[in-house]
């Protein structure tokens, strides 16, 4: 999660001329080229840190209606309010985006950065929206903030951060799967990954205020969508050595670690971290932390960093996957009763937008008991320890009355694990096992199995084949991960082209 994602942005203009008045702004004159003001400069450093009392600090001393003073007190505002998902907080900085987007739009100011600015803090108002429950005006929002970056990229076409923004908004809108076509039917958007890449690229590859933002992004992109974490790990490795002192990039640094299953480098980020009281409260450390304990085993350490992330995260958002966790831990550690106490839980809190939220919350409406051994297997292959976990599964043998989804998840951890020693041969025998046994079961191991497979066709140069294996992904039912696994194999097919 990059709290200082962004996207599309030209002067209010272009909704219409305003019915009243307009305010009397003071005449800014604008830096070189549509650069942010020393002090904006300053203080978006900080916020990078996530340290937005700070940032604000220094913007005491900028022009209050200066367009850089602008953005920047802005993206203070929504990172604190994305981080600590405090619903109290919500209107307060809504309001106060309404009255940056009228500073803005009554703005002297020439440039790209008026603009720019305004698109940006629309596409934040958006974003908040969104995330507390307003998706009728965040989708409208989305709409004027991807039209207004375009036409500042159109007017401005060597600005960069305008690049920045629209190429990643163009690429995650070409990503959505099929079943969000509705979605951006409705909105009449379109979007091209491609073009996405090429306009983070610009931004990433030349100097400007955003650069450091542009290249985390496309490097994060690269790792997730493409299956390339060199330069991701690269780039998030140099930037929290150079910058002990900016949480983002440690968290950023311990998140990739985690999807890369390597648990020790994640947990000596993680214990390394900079603290202090100028920081934002970061709880969702504490969920990352306890998932690196729960691969460990270290099942009592694992229940206490869930119990600290709950005590400190106000949102709804991966309460049910912290409460399922929980029951992992205390149900592996022995403790029945407790197990008992958080299953219940899972059902009592939070929401199911996210994934990990929709899993948990199936795993207590199926009322299918986990298999112990399966489970452990998981958590040993997500935390990188694959020969551990073929041991693992060595206990393991199915018969015909084993559960189906037990019957599907053992050839598919055993092809996770092959695959994730190098012993590929073994790793294909056994996600087409998976595949073939699934039929139109609606679990996601197959649709992941088939997911692995094209990248393993795809780096071997079976081109027709991936191609096979990617859209069996797309044809597969619905099941927890569906949006995130149809979202890979669509990017990865439009990738062979």
């Amino acid at each position: 999660m990059l709290v200082l994602i962004t996207t599309f942005a030209h002067l209010c203009e272009t909704l219409g001329a305003p019915l009243r008045e307009p305010l009397q702004a003071p005449l800014v004159e604008p830096p070189a080229n549509g650069q942010l003001l020393p002090e904006a400069r300053r203080a978006y450093a900080e916020v990078l840190k996530l340290r937005p009392e700070p940032a604000r600090t220094i913007l005491r001393a900028a022009p209050p209606t200066a367009a850089s003073t602008l953005l920047v007190a802005d993206c203070a505002d929504f990172t604190e309010l994305m981080i600590s998902q405090e619903a109290a907080g919500y209107a307060k900085a809504v309001e106060a985006q309404d009255r940056r987007l009228e500073q803005l739009a009554h703005s002297n100011e020439q440039g790209p950065l008026p603009r720019y600015a305004a698109a940006e803090i629309r596409l934040h108002q958006a974003a908040s929206q969104v995330t507390f429950g307003h998706e009728v005006q965040g989708a409208w929002n989305l709409r004027q903030a991807y039209l207004q970056m375009q036409a500042v990229v159109q007017r401005y076409p060597n600005f960069l951060p305008a690049r920045k923004t629209l190429g990643l908004c163009q690429f995650f809108i070409g990503a959505l799967p099929p079943g969000y076509r509705w979605f951006l039917k409705l909105l009449g958007l379109t979007g091209s990954t491609d073009a996405g890449l090429q306009n983070l690229g610009l931004a990433a590859q030349r100097p400007n205020d955003f650069q450091p933002e542009a290249q985390i992004l496309l490097a994060l992109i690269q790792e997730s969508y493409y299956k390339r974490p060199e330069e991701a790990t690269q780039l998030l490795t140099r930037l929290a050595a150079q910058q002990p002192t900016n949480l983002l990039y440690t968290y950023l640094a311990i998140s990739l670690h985690k999807r890369q299953h390597q648990t020790e480098q994640a947990l000596a980020a993680y214990r390394a971290r900079p603290a202090g009281t100028s920081y934002l409260l970061l709880p969702y450390l504490h969920h990352m932390a306890a998932d690196l304990l729960l691969y460990q085993g270290k099942y009592a350490a694992a229940e206490r960093a869930n119990q600290v992330f709950l005590e400190q995260y106000h949102g709804q958002h991966y309460r049910k996957d912290a409460a399922f966790k929980l029951y992992l831990a205390a149900w592996l550690g022995g403790n029945t009763s407790a197990a008992d106490r958080y299953r219940q839980q899972i059902n009592a809190t939070g929401r199911t937008v996210v994934e990990e939220d929709a899993y948990a919350q199936r795993f207590y409406d199926d009322e299918l008991p986990l298999n112990r051994v399966l489970t452990r297997a998981r958590l040993q292959i997500d935390g990188g320890y694959y020969r551990e976990a073929l041991a693992t599964l060595r206990i393991f043998s199915p018969v015909n009355a084993t559960p189906l989804r037990d019957q599907l998840e053992w050839p598919y951890r055993r092809a996770r694990a092959y695959h994730g020693l190098g012993l590929l041969d073994s790793a294909r025998l056994f996600y087409t096992r998976t595949i073939a046994l699934a039929g139109q079961a609606p679990y996601y191991f197959a649709p992941q199995a088939a997911l692995q497979m094209g990248y393993l066709c795809q780096v071997n140069g079976e081109l027709h084949l991936a191609r096979v294996y990617f859209q069996k992904v797309l044809d597969s039912p619905k099941h927890e991960y569906k949006n995130s696994t149809d979202t890979k194999a669509k990017i990865a097919l439009a990738s062979l082209k």
